[in-house]
């Protein structure tokens, strides 16, 4: 799906004749394959995992679906154009050679994001201006008359990639990053980022028969999340604005009825959610969290340590994102970590646990074997999602398997 254009090395990625066309879906390192499912499952086709990114082709209510119903993707971008430079001016040249009248009226607004990862170009800011100067010199040169730069709510969002000499132009359809949901209305310290809430439950492969529980749930994104998976509630069911929204092609009624077709899938959950903490402000911060979701009937919260928390009767999953340690002390921080050990070994069988930290040493302080181990990156640090298999009667870490993978 590519023509090639008159710059040397360069594509455009044009739609087919049924309305396909290539799309990326951004998410964080380790989550890849969950998105790649969640893909399949709205219908997407050609899909192919990347690092940190999804590739998939489909048709603008594709896009629109994407937008409003993946809980583990950062961003839709839609490739428009590629081409080589080795120096600035040949990527001036390079955006300067699209038309991009196509796109935006001279008297619109624009807004390019950088991400750069070349020994050619070290300033990636710089290249987002030479990239606006060329837009904005072609649209004064055909009506003398020129776009305006503006950061929020841009008539077109550009994504500038640039891989040493590869440059690719996409157009952002999402605008502000999916992860933010709409529901927070408070956060604790080092609140865990929603996609990757999402995607630790979708690496969990809950399949929604049991309960669900977060004995250290801090603001509540956790919760939230499982909830909204739990009861098939789209993740962009509390925001309001898409960047495609002012996309010259923008369908409001296509729009409306992919909006409609999710939420008719939002349906009642048979189990129970429930979250602790031991501290005051992080159940006030959860529970104004889980008022703006209209999830208070459905999530139970409770002010307890750890230590004393209970999970609610029978079958659980757990999942948990305990302090990593940055602003406490080492004897204190391995304390933590054997108190969590202790009550998933005392309090919390029979369940299926996961933790999520970058505290390595401090996991060996747990005390329990572990079935399974993933890496993933929570923000910029590195981190282990480690399985817990917690049995009914069992007294130490000899009953538990153990496994790399």
């Amino acid at each position: 799906m590519r023509v090639n254009n008159n710059i040397a090395g360069a594509d455009y990625y044009p739609a087919d004749q049924n309305g396909n066309m290539l799309l990326t879906a951004k998410t964080m390192y380790g989550l890849e394959g969950v998105l790649a499912k969640e893909l399949e499952a709205l219908g997407a086709k050609d899909i192919m995992p990347l690092n940190r990114a999804v590739l998939f082709h489909g048709d603008n209510r594709l896009l629109y679906k994407a937008n409003y119903c993946l809980r583990t993707a950062l961003s839709i971008l839609k490739p428009i154009y590629s081409f080589e430079a080795k120096n600035e001016q040949e990527l001036y040249n390079g955006v300067l050679d699209y038309p991009w009248e196509r796109l935006l009226n001279p008297d619109g607004t624009l807004f390019i994001t950088p991400v750069v990862y070349s020994s050619l170009f070290n300033h990636s800011l710089y290249c987002a201006q030479k990239a606006k100067d060329a837009i904005c010199d072609r649209m004064r040169k055909m009506f003398a008359n020129r776009p305006t730069v503006v950061r929020e709510e841009p008539d077109l969002l550009i994504n500038l990639h640039i891989a040493e000499n590869k440059v690719t132009l996409s157009l952002d359809s999402s605008g502000e990053p999916l992860n933010r949901r709409g529901y927070r209305v408070q956060t604790q310290q080092a609140p865990i980022n929603e996609v990757m809430a999402a995607g630790l439950i979708g690496l969990a492969d809950w399949h929604k028969d049991c309960n669900f529980f977060d004995p250290m749930c801090g603001s509540g994104t956790l919760l939230i999340e499982a909830a909204m998976y739990a009861m098939n509630i789209p993740a962009g069911y509390y925001r309001h604005n898409y960047a495609f929204t002012k996309w010259a092609d923008y369908s409001m009624p296509e729009w409306k009825n992919v909006i409609e077709w999710a939420d008719r899938q939002i349906a009642d959950f048979d189990y129970e959610i429930c979250g602790s903490d031991v501290s005051n402000s992080a159940i006030l911060s959860a529970q104004q969290n889980i008022q703006k979701a209209h999830l208070h009937k459905d999530i139970t919260l409770e002010r307890a340590d750890i230590a004393q928390a209970q999970k609610p009767q029978g079958n659980t999953l757990i999942i948990t994102n305990p302090p990593y340690g940055e602003r406490l002390e080492e004897e204190d921080i391995n304390l933590l970590y054997e108190t969590i050990g202790t009550a998933f070994k005392n309090n919390f069988a029979p369940s299926q646990a996961w933790i999520i930290s970058s505290n390595l040493e401090a996991f060996k302080h747990i005390g329990l074997k572990t079935s399974r181990k993933i890496t993933l990156y929570n923000s910029n640090l590195e981190c282990r999602y480690c399985r817990y298999d917690l049995y009914q009667g069992a007294s130490n870490g000899s009953d538990y398997t153990h496994s790399d993978q």
